[in-house]
């Protein structure tokens, strides 16, 4: 497969919070979900939701070259059944803390690794290399967090060893709007792309769980990215704001970004400059 363009990285955007990313040598794979149409995920304390649409790829179509997984946590929309038995246990995943210990204990993943807020890992292949880092992130607000996983967002910083980085993506995970987010705009002032995951997660009772059209929009404001790639909006029956929404809000005079349209199955390729090419 032809690698995108110096400086570049393929966004596939395969459905949820899932996308293949290219950057040269580099290939990585962002919170595998593959389950179908019909089929239920499982969030945790005895809740589940059905998925209402169908994935881009199935696992047996992920690149053989896979060189990592960046999973923001263990969420059965997020690392699923079936990425538990088809991926590769010697994959490297870049994960939470507490996801790197019950991969590695309970399903044998080797090399999942758990990086603290801030901290870094670093890829490097033929002359690509990402680094990245985890970012704060809140599933739930107040003492709600404790029925939930840790969540962290993720920086991706693309480039050559040695060198500065070309492109930088910020990956939010399924995060709320809180301090933490302020402070991310504050060490990054600079991001090229936010891959943000909406949806309103709707739990039983009304409790919202992942960040709304409005709260959104909110991150947009305070992070300021270039541009903007909506992820994670309509795959689930607990999702309860809709894609139009966050577009609604986007139109308003005060939001910041430029919106990159990439529907399931669909790919975008980004540079620092903007977006090259879209099919």
């Amino acid at each position: 497969m032809t690698p995108p363009p110096d400086g570049a990285a393929e966004f596939l955007f395969v459905g949820n919070a899932t996308l293949l990313i290219r950057y040269g040598a580099l290939t990585l794979l962002t919170d595998p979900n593959f389950l179908h149409r019909g089929q239920y995920a499982y969030l945790g304390k005895g809740l589940m939701s059905r998925r209402l649409t169908e994935p881009a790829l199935a696992a047996s179509d992920i690149p053989s070259d896979l060189d990592a997984v960046v999973l923001s946590h263990l969420h059965g929309d997020h690392w699923d059944r079936v990425a538990r038995r088809r991926l590769d246990r010697s994959l490297p995943i870049i994960t939470t803390p507490h996801a790197s210990r019950r991969l590695q204990g309970v399903h044998g993943f080797s090399r999942a690794t758990g990086l603290p807020t801030w901290h870094d890992q670093v890829l490097v292949k033929d002359h690509s290399q990402v680094r990245v880092t985890a970012l704060p992130g809140r599933h739930a607000p107040g003492p709600w967090q404790k029925l939930l996983p840790p969540v962290m967002g993720s920086l991706l910083d693309f480039g050559a060893p040695g060198h500065p980085p070309r492109l930088r993506v910020y990956i939010t995970g399924d995060t709320l709007m809180f301090p933490g987010i302020h402070e991310i705009a504050r060490r990054y002032p600079e991001v090229h792309l936010a891959v943000v995951h909406l949806g309103g997660t709707r739990l039983p009772g009304g409790l919202i769980v992942t960040m709304d059209a409005l709260q959104g929009a909110g991150l947009v404001k305070a992070v300021r990215p270039e541009r903007v790639l909506p992820v994670h909006y309509d795959d689930y029956a607990a999702f309860s704001s809709p894609l139009s929404a966050f577009l609604e809000e986007s139109r308003h005079p005060d939001f910041p970004s430029t919106v990159v349209h990439c529907g399931r199955g669909e790919r975008v390729t980004v540079n620092a400059q903007g977006v090259l090419a879209a099919q």
